[in-house]
């Protein structure tokens, strides 16, 4: 389902089978306000929202790492300059992370929604607890005021 399209930003959003806390349409429009506010004229970026066991095989296969992760990105600029990413969220985990964290389940989805797009923007961020004082945690925790209250 496209969203965000105008200004040559597209993000289609699919599902393989999992249900999410939030609405199709407003996790493509979280990601095109992640676009549009880091001044992208051209992105075309799919989100596609994976089974823990597909996210576990993606994890594995191109990051070597075992398990289930919330989020995995790949992203590119194409020699015009257009942004193209793939960004896969796995709902089953966003929503024990949100349990952890004590934040509401919707919020914590829209959070790694912002987060993936960053990183198809190449925003990086140190492993640990100092992620949360890295500069893209304060980006994104700007952005994610911005979606929560669209």
């Amino acid at each position: 389902m496209p969203s965000g399209v105008g200004a040559g930003i597209r993000v289609v959003v699919s599902r393989e089978g999992v249900r999410a806390p939030v609405a199709v349409a407003r996790l493509g429009d979280a990601v095109a306000l992640v676009m549009r506010a880091q001044k992208v004229r051209h992105a075309m970026v799919s989100v596609t929202l994976l089974t823990p066991r597909r996210m576990a095989a993606l994890n594995r296969k191109h990051l070597a790492h075992a398990g289930a992760t919330d989020v995995i990105t790949f992203g590119f600029r194409d020699p015009a300059g257009a942004v193209i990413g793939d960004i896969y969220i796995c709902p089953v985990e966003v929503a024990a992370n949100a349990q952890r964290f004590g934040v509401p389940g919707r919020e914590e989805f829209l959070r790694v929604a912002v987060h993936g797009a960053l990183h198809v923007l190449g925003y990086e961020h140190p492993e640990g607890d100092a992620r949360t004082r890295a500069p893209m945690w304060r980006v994104q925790e700007r952005l994610l005021r911005r979606v929560l209250d669209a």
